[in-house]
């Protein structure tokens, strides 16, 4: 049953890919999933190809969401670990169930996109 979120202009599924929806939102909740707590450089070093300041950000959204936990220790230098809530963990089948899909159709997409570019 749909509550009156729509009436106020709030359309739940839209407000939750704000915050999960992006690349790396992704796969920063896979690389999670996969190795448990991590540090920031650890996660940093598994995607490769992300900037600190995106990973910042999307680390923080997931964290606002509730999906990802950040945990600091006051030693020198500061140690900061992130690891996926009880919430985290209830999405991450979504998650893989799309990553899954994603690896068995990448070669039709890539065809239909070329397609699409030599109709244009």
């Amino acid at each position: 049953m749909r509550t009156n979120n729509l009436s106020k202009g709030v359309c739940p599924v839209r407000s939750v890919l704000d915050g999960i929806g992006g690349k790396w939102s992704i796969l920063i909740l896979d690389i999670l999933g996969e190795k448990g707590t991590m540090r920031f450089g650890e996660i940093n070093k598994v995607l490769g190809d992300i900037s600190q300041k995106m990973l910042t950000s999307t680390l923080r959204l997931l964290e606002a969401d509730g999906i990802v936990s950040r945990k600091m220790y006051a030693e020198i230098p500061p140690r900061v670990e992130y690891e996926l809530t009880e919430l985290g963990r209830d999405l991450l089948p979504n998650i893989r169930n799309l990553i899954a899909w994603g690896h068995k159709n990448i070669e039709v997409i890539q065809r239909n996109r070329e397609s699409f570019k030599k109709n244009i």
